[in-house]
């Protein structure tokens, strides 16, 4: 299969009896996944319906399921236009991780390895309760990225509080000099009020 002939495209309900009929045939929750039909995208053979795969995103983290083909000629074209897909959109949704449980041998040549214990502490509580092998792949350094974001924040703050302290500095310095030309306001009322009461009294 030429994979100049196959289109890859997010998937619309005019592809529900498609995807109906490859969800029942792999014996996957039809019912389910129906109702996250946004999460689908679909692969076309020469504008014929021929696969989909999803993608579900949480927080910082993605993951790739219910893969399927209507004709696995086209499955490894397929991938390799689904994955360049998918990067995209991970990458415009801020994810920092991938995980799947497919597998084809196709998401390990792309750089997806088996979950350690340590790394799988990482995945959200929504998926612990999946059965089977989570194959994960981290597209960013979450811990140099979280560090950098708390460098930065604690730079920020260091600011706000420099431009705080400045700004109360600039106040009090206000505050001072308005009391200042008060009270010599006030002593020039003053001077001037015993100047006209003394005035007053020399001229009796």
């Amino acid at each position: 299969m030429n994979p100049g002939s196959l289109q890859v495209r997010r998937a619309t309900v005019d592809d529900l009896p498609a995807l109906q009929s490859l969800w029942l045939a792999a014996q996957f929750p039809a019912a389910e996944l129906e109702h996250r039909l946004t999460e689908f995208h679909v692969v076309e053979a020469d504008g014929q319906f021929a696969g989909a795969l999803a993608l579900q995103v949480l927080r910082q983290h993605a993951r790739l399921h219910s893969e399927d083909y209507a004709d696995f000629a086209v499955a490894d074209a397929a991938r390799e236009l689904f994955w360049e897909r998918l990067q995209k959109l991970a990458a415009n949704l801020g994810v920092f991780r991938v995980w799947t449980q497919e597998t084809s041998p196709f998401w390990r040549h792309w750089g997806f390895q088996v979950a350690t214990e340590e790394t799988l502490a990482r995945l959200p509580e929504e998926w612990r309760s999946r059965e089977g092998r989570w194959l994960t792949l981290e597209l960013k350094n979450e811990t140099v990225i979280n560090t950098a974001l708390e460098s930065q924040l604690a730079g920020f703050m260091a600011e706000e509080r420099k431009q705080s302290a400045r700004v109360t500095a600039q106040a009090r310095r206000l505050r001072i000099a308005a009391t200042t030309v008060l009270l010599v306001f006030a002593s020039i009322c003053f001077a001037w009020a015993v100047y006209l009461v003394l005035g007053r009294l020399h001229q009796k």
